[in-house]
């Protein structure tokens, strides 16, 4: 999008300034063709700009002054030429000023000061360092990218270091790939946020960064699975929602074998809204071909890769950020295309719930049933295709179910429980309240204050079980 309004620019000749802040790094380090482009820019300090003082003074020359700055221009495009090959920006019509130091705050207001006195657009090449004026920040800039609470004086992380879902998705996946040498890993310049360090040092010929560029990530995963190779593609979910027509066009409509693992799933707290995970289960779940769970656990992670390595389909695999919750799963069926796993058996009320609300189901029953109800609990693992038999075995039964996600309700799991109930033509008969997200973007705050405000907590589910099933029971 930024060639595509740079070259917009340049052919409208519009009065624009541009600035380029180029300090080396998208979150890991820049890759690719323009980067390198960048590295010669900023290495030779090829020519300077000809003011509009030595313009205006060779105008003014009689037998053809202008004739004279075209003369002029065409040797300086040459040098520029010579020196530096395919001036990209110059090309595309824009003037080039720089590179300039963006830390020179000096040199910087001179060259923005210029910037004002030229027509037509302009791009400014600001070279900065990241982390500058922090050595630990400076020493690694990727790791201070996105920061907990750290010593100031060491750059020493405060957090202690847990497992998390990324770690067991890049360890497994390391695993697998060392057994199966079709298996390759692409990442969107997000090589250490989504566990794939150790893959990428192990087997770097099999690991590809294709930069910020999630499209060209899965045009690339698709490529490479139409000749025979399993890619895997572990992506953010908010970073995904950019790759929605290669998903469609590339890898669904041909039915390629493209595992698609989307971290960050669901809410993820103080990154704030534009990072909020809480619409993929609904835009994956509506593309034909394609096959979309989400594991309870660690282990259940683990074994769903394993699954979708070998189905050879375009396969979604989400999990949340963050580590494992308090309550720890004994058992762990095997992972067969779409087949839930039923948890806890009852007859009062079902509860459906997917992914890391599973946990979140468990508790809910664990305290419904202290105060005397018998409840049924389904961990869906795939949201397509659903297990049709279980739920309508277990609505059946009990004739009262909710479902809990981590996703906003329209074309989430609630919605398609619910479509099981109308197919079956048992609406009448059944009631049904969803638990998930409303149809709006979810604020900054931590997970627990934005799952309590929106009733998702264990608290705020039983509460209002209790007033939606029972209390109104006990009054009839």
């Amino acid at each position: 999008m930024a060639l595509e309004a740079l070259n917009h620019a340049g052919a409208m000749k519009t009065d624009l300034i541009v600035i380029l802040n180029d300090n080396e790094m998208s979150i890991s380090k820049n890759v690719g063709g323009i980067s390198m482009f960048l590295s010669k820019a900023r290495t030779r300090k090829f020519y300077k700009k000809s003011s509009d003082y030595v313009k205006k003074i060779v105008t003014m020359l009689p037998n053809g002054g202008n004739r004279i700055i075209r003369f002029i221009r065409k040797i300086k495009y040459s040098i520029k030429q010579l020196l530096l090959p395919n001036m990209l920006f110059e090309d595309i019509g824009f003037k080039y000023l720089g590179p300039v130091d963006g830390h020179d705050i000096e040199k910087l207001e001179n060259i923005l000061k210029t910037s004002k006195t030229m027509e037509g657009p302009v791009l400014i090449h600001v070279v900065t360092k990241k982390g500058k004026g922090y050595k630990p920040a400076e020493e690694n800039p990727d790791k201070f990218h996105s920061a907990a609470n750290f010593d100031i004086k060491t750059g020493e992380s405060k957090k202690e270091t847990v497992k998390d879902y990324s770690k067991v998705f890049g360890d497994k996946l390391l695993k697998i790939a060392r057994m199966n040498d079709k298996i390759v890993a692409i990442t969107a310049a997000m090589k250490d946020g989504t566990g794939l360090t150790a893959f990428a040092k192990e087997l770097p010929e099999r690991t590809f960064d294709v930069g910020i560029a999630e499209q060209h990530a899965i045009g690339l995963a698709a490529g490479l699975a139409k000749n025979g190779i399993i890619p895997v593609v572990p992506i953010y979910s908010s970073f995904y929602q950019r790759a929605f027509d290669q998903v469609i066009h590339d890898v669904c409509i041909q039915n390629l074998g493209v595992v698609m693992c989307v971290d960050r799933a669901g809410v993820v707290g103080n990154d704030g809204e534009t990072h909020q995970g809480v619409f993929d289960l609904s835009f994956f779940s509506m593309i034909p071909n394609i096959t979309v769970m989400a594991p309870k656990d660690f282990k259940e992670l683990e074994n769903m890769l394993e699954f979708g390595v070998q189905l050879n389909k375009p396969v979604v695999i989400r999990y949340p950020r963050g580590g494992e919750g308090k309550i720890k799963f004994d058992t762990h069926q095997e992972i067969k295309l779409g087949q839930a796993e039923i948890l806890k058996t009852g007859n009062d009320l079902s509860i459906i719930a997917i992914g890391k609300m599973v946990e979140r189901a468990i508790e809910v029953a664990n305290i419904l049933e202290e105060n005397g109800k018998s409840i049924e609990v389904i961990n869906a693992r795939f949201l397509k295709p659903i297990d049709k038999d279980v739920i309508f075995n277990t609505i059946t039964k009990t004739k009262k179910v909710i479902t809990i996600e981590d996703n906003i309700v329209q074309g989430g799991l609630g919605d398609a429980v619910e479509e099981v109930i109308n197919d079956e033509n048992i609406n009448s008969s059944i009631k049904l309240k969803k638990f998930g997200y409303p149809d709006e973007f979810i604020k900054h705050g931590s997970v627990a204050e934005i799952e309590q405000k929106y009733g998702l907590d264990t608290k705020g589910i039983v509460n209002s079980i209790e007033k939606t099933f029972f209390i109104e029971e006990a009054k009839k």
